[in-house]
């Protein structure tokens, strides 16, 4: 049977994977009038993730990078349309924190999703954040 997950209840199965007792992630709740977790990807350099779970829907998010700090906004958000299919399993977007808009990568899944889906989810949006700075900050 498929569990409906809450922050709650996914931040407990993960503590008990095998990924988190392998050291490769850890999950925290970040209290708020809608929790979150914040997962740490240590394999991946201590990337942070985001997750918020709603009724319908688990979204993960990274934030990348200031979007005042792209030289031709315009030129690179085009190109972000135009590539967008080239990146698995995530979406761009646009992200605002203190005010500040950041580019942003994030992906979605059911709430009805088995834990090693939302493992695979948050390892491959690690991942294609990780490839969009290293291939896309300096474009």
């Amino acid at each position: 049977m498929t569990e409906t997950w809450t922050v709650r209840s996914l931040k407990a199965a993960l503590d008990s994977s095998v990924p988190v007792g392998a050291g490769e992630f850890t999950a925290r709740i970040v209290e708020g009038s809608d929790p979150v977790l914040l997962v740490t990807m240590h394999n991946h350099g201590d990337l942070e993730l985001f997750v918020n779970v709603s009724e319908a829907q688990i979204s993960a998010s990274v934030l990348l990078w200031p979007c005042d700090e792209q030289a031709d906004r315009a030129a690179f958000n085009e190109r972000l349309l135009r590539t967008q299919k080239l990146v698995p399993l995530s979406n761009f977007g646009i992200g605002t924190l203190d005010g500040r808009d950041y580019y942003e990568l994030f992906g979605e899944l059911a709430t009805s999703s088995p834990l090693d889906t939302v493992i695979i989810e948050l390892n491959t949006l690690a991942e294609n954040a990780i490839a969009a700075a290293t291939d896309l900050r300096g474009a």
